[in-house]
């Protein structure tokens, strides 16, 4: 009879260390699974924040009572910025079209920006009180309403400011760089080829030539007086017009009142209480998401600096 044969150390090796393997991987396919379900637990904790954050669950019932609708104006007026025309159009149309409206306010807090963004809001401002002749719009100054800005709020019914908000700037500038004198110095030859004389127009890297100076001058004027034109159409009998008003100068609050830039002083809560007579604010203004952003400044254009329509000289003013 054979005796027993004594155990394979190497086969018993070989299982072990199979069987770690094995209960390793269905470990890790449990941690897998554990972060897994983490991981759709926190993705649905976010969306449901986002939700909550982004729907006004309580905006119907809201609506259905007498109340001021807010509309806010903030920063540069430019078509890449949230103060476009396209999302303050949007606002004040939403605004106007709801029956429950008592009357708008438009905040506004700019140094100005795009002489064509403020003129379309200015002209769409004009329209909705035209077709909506019960409703009222009182532009409310904060800390600035300057150029552009001011463009906007003289196609108000009203305009209140606080006695030291910065009022007015209606002028126009067009502003660049020239490099020529640095090029000569460092060597450096301008190649410019264009098909039409005037193609070159303004080219900071080329001399500036005295004929373009001049049209770009005959530029600004006109649209200096597009300006002018909007302010006294808006303002009527209530400006008192001086040597300086269209000079691009600013004024405070207290003294844009004195000179009928500005009606009177007041602020968002009491215009709303005291002047529209409903307390009840709701915030109209349209904003856009941050794909959105990024998608508008990443299509603007390289150059769009060169031109910043209208005077922003003061937007470095604060009181801190």
């Amino acid at each position: 009879m054979d005796s027993p044969q004594p155990p394979n150390n190497d086969s018993a090796w070989e299982r072990k260390t199979l069987e770690k393997l094995v209960f390793a991987a269905l470990d890790e396919q449990r941690a897998r699974r554990r972060w897994g379900i983490a991981f759709k637990a926190l993705g649905f904790i976010y969306l449901l924040v986002v939700l909550i954050a982004v729907v006004d669950w309580g905006a119907g019932a809201e609506h259905q009572e007498r109340h001021t609708a807010l509309v806010t104006l903030s920063g540069v007026i430019e078509a890449k910025g949230e103060s476009n025309a396209e999302n303050l159009v949007a606002a004040l149309n939403s605004a106007f079209e709801e029956k429950n409206v008592a009357g708008i306010i438009l905040r506004i807090n700019s140094p100005g920006g795009s002489p064509v963004q403020a003129g379309i809001i200015n002209d769409e401002i004009r329209r909705l009180r035209g077709k909506h002749p019960d409703k009222l719009v009182y532009a409310v100054v904060e800390d600035m309403c300057a150029s552009g800005g001011y463009y906007v709020a003289a196609a108000a019914d009203s305009i209140y400011v606080n006695k030291a908000s910065i009022v007015g700037s209606i002028g126009v500038l067009m502003d660049g760089f020239g490099f020529t004198g640095t090029m000569d110095k460092v060597g450096i030859e301008r190649r410019l080829l264009t098909a039409g004389e005037n193609k070159g127009f303004l080219d900071p890297f080329s001399p500036q030539a005295s004929q373009h100076k001049a049209h770009a001058q005959t530029l600004l004027n006109d649209i200096h007086q597009q300006f002018i034109d909007v302010v006294k159409a808006g303002r009527g009998k209530r400006l008192k017009e001086t040597p300086e008003m269209f000079s691009g100068l600013m004024w405070t609050g207290a003294q844009s009142v004195k000179l009928g830039l500005a009606d009177d002083f007041g602020s968002v809560e009491s215009v709303a209480r005291d002047v529209i007579k409903a307390e009840k604010v709701l915030d109209y203004s349209v904003k856009d998401n941050i794909a959105e952003r990024f998608a508008k400044r990443l299509g603007a254009s390289t150059f769009a600096g060169f031109w910043k329509g209208f005077s922003e000289s003061a937007a470095g003013v604060s009181l801190r």
